[in-house]
């Protein structure tokens, strides 16, 4: 191989890009699909390594923004698109896409955070990511009764693609913004995570949509498909649920109840289901779930300082962190996080003996306020060196609820 270099691509190379990460995928590339997946590229925020003249990685960015803790929507740099193609691998190829877009991504002092989904996990946490958010892989037999008291009030409606999709757009609108973890969605972003190609269903049906209408009109809805399955004791059929969203608890009750409610169904399966769904605490069975946890969403603070002072904290404090960061030098050293009592924060460079030790990788885990720190020193990840410093900045990193990303992106 000849020395690599790196550029930023242009609309000419969406071809060839495409061509090359379909194939770093070990997947087809369609062309039915080209159209919705041109719609979601962002040429001069993706880099391209290259051969001699020949693209054989890439990595990109989606301009979000993704809900942190406290402070609701913010700018953060959806990594997306990171490739190698299958006889480049192990030549340094993924180093260099890496290098190139953190390091713009400093030097133009945009996003503070970048974010992922990795489809190996060991692979990212050398270039300072962390994992910040889980999910639950679900499984839940059909007609599964509620607790007494479950309020599942309204009225479901079943809805054609169509006439669903201005409704889920503004439903999804409404809960992002205080749903941590959760991003904003383009047009582009909206066709791609409901795209439905025939070989994308497994055999099951196209996607079904259902919307629920409250007192003041729709606030819930649920996209799904089902795949067909009768067996020697009857139908038995499989529900996949693609995202669930609802306003209001009442609408949640409501839509999981007429999933559960739906004939010749015999389980329903969400494979990215936010580890605080209100379903198991209104189930009947609490023991009447299988559940699986996975990582989702990979966090890697690019400038620490804007980073930590993008969210808001559950609690005063006062510490000094030792950093390290092996791919970002210019994070590394000593921060004092100050956080008032309303909960924002003044992060500065210090001098001042060190609190505590991490990693920037383990910051990025604790940033959405998911793994606690407390959790993560009883790991050895993160070190005390001041007594009380752990149980401080622990509850001052954590949140109301449990960090989610519905999408992959």
């Amino acid at each position: 191989m000849s020395d690599l270099t790196v550029r930023t691509l242009t609309p000419d190379d969406f071809a060839e890009f495409s061509t090359m990460l379909s194939g770093a995928f070990l997947v087809d590339n369609r062309d039915d699909e080209v159209e919705v997946e041109r719609a979601v590229f962002e040429p001069e925020r993706h880099h391209g390594v290259y051969d001699g003249t020949r693209l054989v990685g890439s990595t990109g960015i989606q301009t979000r923004l993704l809900t942190v803790p406290g402070a609701g929507p913010t700018p953060a740099a959806g990594v997306t698109a990171v490739g190698v193609a299958p006889d480049a691998r192990r030549r340094g190829v993924l180093n260099a896409a890496m290098r190139a877009e953190l390091d713009e991504l400093h030097e133009s002092g945009t996003e503070p955070v970048a974010v992922l989904w990795a489809s190996q996990a060991p692979i990212y946490g050398r270039f300072g990511y962390g994992c910040a958010s889980t999910a639950a892989h679900l499984s839940v037999s059909a007609q599964a009764p509620f607790r007494p008291g479950v309020d599942a009030g309204g009225r479901v409606e079943a809805s054609s693609s169509s006439t669903a999709g201005p409704v889920i757009r503004a439903v999804h609108s409404a809960v992002a913004p205080r749903r941590v973890g959760w991003l904003s969605r383009t047009e582009g972003q909206w066709r791609w995570w409901l795209i439905d190609s025939e070989w994308r269903r497994d055999g099951a049906s196209a996607y079904r949509f259902a919307v629920h209408h409250g007192p003041d009109g729709p606030d819930g809805y649920v996209v799904f498909r089902v795949k067909l399955s009768f067996g020697s004791t009857g139908p038995d059929s499989e529900l996949w649920v693609r995202e669930l969203v609802a306003v209001t608890p009442q609408a949640a009750a409501a839509l999981w109840r007429t999933l559960l409610d739906l004939d010749l169904v015999g389980q329903v399966r969400y494979h990215n289901l936010p580890l605080d769904d209100p379903l198991q605490q209104m189930l009947l069975n609490p023991r009447g779930t299988l559940t699986a946890v996975v990582d989702q969403l990979w966090a890697r603070l690019v400038d620490v300082d804007r980073a930590l002072q993008a969210r808001r904290y559950a609690a005063g404090c006062d510490v000094v962190l030792e950093l390290t960061d092996g791919f970002c030098p210019w994070n590394a050293g000593r921060w004092r996080l100050a956080v008032d009592a309303d909960g924002t924060a003044e992060v500065t460079r210090t001098d001042a003996p060190a609190e505590l030790r991490c990693d920037v990788a383990d910051l990025g885990a604790m940033y959405l306020g998911g793994p606690r720190l407390a959790a993560l020193a009883a790991a050895e990840r993160v070190h005390e060196l001041r007594p009380g410093a752990v149980l401080a900045a622990s509850r001052a990193f954590a949140g109301d609820m449990a960090p989610h990303c519905p999408e992959v992106f």
